[in-house]
């Protein structure tokens, strides 16, 4: 299935199975494989559709779900799935799928994913998720800061922070960030991701809820009112959540606000449609960086 992902405060539109309003909206697309003999999508994929949502709605609350958990000392397995159904999906329906928080209670937190194709609600399931210690495997009240995250989530849609500073107030969130995205992940050698740059360079890193560095980059000054973005790395399970689009806005406003008149990057090939996306344009031939293909692009302030 193709999917994205959208935070939104416009109420849906009515249907005969009218759905509460949801704040967060995944979108994905039946696939072919998920149609029964009936012609029409087999009943328990609604749950996988369901959880796909759900999982989409943690990285919009920028939490990567196995790190934080870590770091809460919980789980949050299953204890409870239902799916009413009012309409069938058929192959290639694109779907829209609105994840609400219904409650948190003392040690449970249950989630309601409402299933639409245009405005006709297909399905509704309601799952409820029980906190576990995850040493212990007993069930466990819901961490404070947890409780706190979902409701200022549901309330005004404020999931995370961006803070701009020098490297010394933001490297002990930045590095680890960058290691594991460039070096680990993409093969950079360590001493190719590590220059003097950083020292005089605007550093941004977006924080979550739990105070977990979850994305970052830099801004350095290339030339006489050029900035020159880069480093721009966002942690592997928030990906799609906004959170990079967040640091990029905060470098650009950066840069405008020291009098920077254009914005340059390198951007990997694999992101050229992100940076179109927030007004970047190509210049130049492609070219490889670290074994990586890259393209220039700008953006006039």
């Amino acid at each position: 299935m193709t999917t994205s992902s959208s935070v939104s405060t416009a109420p849906s539109a009515a249907s005969a199975h009218a759905a509460p309003v949801s704040r967060f909206h995944h979108a994905l697309t039946v696939r072919r494989a998920e149609v029964d003999a009936q012609g029409i999508v087999f009943n328990a994929h609604y749950l996988m559709y369901a959880d796909t949502a759900v999982m989409a709605y943690w990285r919009a609350l920028g939490v990567p779900y196995a790190s934080a958990m870590r770091r809460l000392g919980t789980e949050l397995p299953v204890r409870k799935a239902a799916v009413e159904y009012f309409a069938s999906a058929r192959p290639d329906d694109r779907l829209r799928i609105g994840v609400r928080l219904v409650r948190v209670g003392r040690t449970s937190v249950t989630l309601e994913a409402a299933m639409r194709r245009e405005h006709t609600v297909l399905a509704r399931a309601e799952v409820v998720y029980v906190c576990v210690d995850a040493a212990r495997r007993v069930p466990t009240p819901v961490p404070v800061v947890l409780r706190g995250l979902l409701e200022r989530f549901e309330s005004d849609g404020a999931a995370c922070r961006l803070e701009t500073g020098d490297w010394a107030r933001l490297q002990a969130d930045a590095q680890p960030l960058r290691r594991e995205v460039f070096v680990v992940e993409q093969g950079v050698p360590e001493h190719e991701e590590w220059d003097g740059a950083d020292a005089t360079a605007v550093h941004a890193v977006v924080y979550n809820g739990l105070g977990q560095g979850i994305a970052t980059g830099r801004l350095l000054q290339h030339a006489p009112g050029v900035g020159r973005i880069g480093r721009m790395a966002v942690d592997h399970g928030v990906r799609g959540g906004g959170h990079g689009a967040q640091v990029l806005d905060g470098l650009i406003a950066a840069a405008r606000a020291r009098g920077d008149r254009e914005v340059v990057l390198n951007a990997q090939q694999s992101a050229i449609g992100f940076y179109r996306g927030r007004g970047f344009a190509p210049y130049g031939e492609p070219f490889d960086e670290v074994g990586i293909p890259h393209q220039s692009m700008r953006l006039v302030l």
